[in-house]
């Protein structure tokens, strides 16, 4: 079934495209949430006439990513865990761990948009995580673990 997206949906596309889903997933779910409209003639036309509205919200989303990353980027987020005498931590770091940190220094960003290094570091040391923002823009966070004392 052909359905034009009213809002961006994770891992479907941005709002404004013209997408083919399964029946049931456009049945069931997005067109009750009104996440979609059918493909027809007139709301083909009437995307048309939001179209610029569309690519006005999708260039702000692209300036805010860029400043964010800009941000991410400055940040350095330490972790003190609890390790053995090799290093290795009696634990771990993951992508949820590293969101509620960010949450406390005032970024807002959800734990699935992080990427940890084989999903989770389990070692001290100083680590990449990437943070997905908008589009292809990614931010390189440094994450460093120590030792706790």
């Amino acid at each position: 079934m052909k359905v034009i997206l009213n809002k961006d949906i994770e891992g479907l596309g941005e709002e404004g495209e013209i997408k083919e889903v399964t029946g049931g997933y456009a049945r069931n779910y997005l067109l009750p949430k009104k996440l979609v409209v059918p493909h027809s003639k007139h709301n083909l036309m009437l995307l048309e006439q939001k179209r610029s509205a569309i690519e006005t919200r999708k260039e702000e989303k692209r300036k805010e990513a860029m400043s964010l990353k800009e941000k991410l980027e400055a940040e350095e987020l330490v972790f003190a865990m609890p390790a053995g005498e090799s290093g290795k931590l009696f634990g771990s770091v993951n992508n949820a761990l590293i969101a509620q940190e960010l949450e406390k220094k005032g970024f807002s960003i959800e734990r699935k948009r992080i990427e940890v290094p084989e999903h989770n570091i389990r070692m001290t040391g100083n680590f990449k995580v990437t943070v997905k923002l908008y589009e292809h823009e990614e931010a390189s966070l440094n994450v460093v673990v120590e030792k706790e004392t």
